[in-house]
């Protein structure tokens, strides 16, 4: 039986990645709702800040032990190449910084730990991520050209018809999968620099906003069941 879109909603609710795209999309509307009744309305904008804080909260909840996600892609699937390879480990040594961190972001803004500490881990998770997110979009280019060449292979090659275009649709999948990831970390990317090299640009609120709304939603389509 075929799955229909409440049958695909559950599958997609029911991963870990799925959840968090889902209060992510909370947190980042609620923070462009703050912002936009912030001057005319400042109670209803006070409720949509709590709200963006509380959904933070609960992503970094939610995200406890991922940093161990990294380290399992190194050991079971570390890269096709050298190159790859040497890749992989920066972009997943990035991340698992930027989530080992984020535990103790989270431990000290609800108290458990020094609430002192919280710039400072902060600034380390977030590094982490800009670090780790920019090798990981450095592959998804390299993949997508990867990918390229093979299309232009398949599309110039006398195989049966039937085969072929299923091996081309496959290797579109595969691109425009990919192209969400860098969408995705572009935007994180964003974020992040707003925590390390804080600027006009990256810490608007509108530059935030739609940044997370993209990476929410690119995530969405990603994990989105087939």
């Amino acid at each position: 039986m075929s799955l229909d879109t409440v049958d695909k909603l559950v599958v997609f609710l029911a991963k870990r990645d799925g959840i968090d795209k889902l209060v992510k999309t909370f947190q980042y509307v609620a923070k462009l709702a703050c912002w936009r009744f912030e001057a005319t309305q400042p109670e209803a904008a006070d409720r949509f800040k709590k709200w963006e804080v509380a959904s933070g909260l609960s992503r970094k909840a939610f995200r406890t032990g991922r940093s161990l996600t990294g380290f399992n892609a190194l050991r079971r699937n570390p890269g096709a190449t050298p190159v790859i390879r040497f890749l992989a480990v920066l972009a997943n040594s990035g991340e698992m910084v930027y989530f080992f961190f984020d535990h103790f972001l989270w431990l000290s803004r609800i108290g458990t730990i020094d609430a002192k500490l919280a710039k400072k881990m902060s600034f380390i998770s977030a590094f982490g991520e800009s670090f780790g997110y920019t090798f990981f979009i450095i592959i998804d280019c390299i993949f997508i050209r990867q990918r390229f060449k093979s299309l232009k292979k398949l599309r110039s090659s006398d195989g049966p018809k039937d085969e072929i275009g299923a091996k081309i649709s496959e290797i579109r999948e595969d691109i425009v999968m990919r192209l969400m990831g860098i969408s995705a970390n572009i935007a994180d990317l964003l974020i992040a620099l707003a925590e390390i090299h804080p600027n006009p640009f990256c810490n608007h609120t509108v530059t935030l906003g739609i940044s997370g709304l993209v990476s929410a939603w690119a995530g969405w389509y990603r994990n989105w069941p087939s």
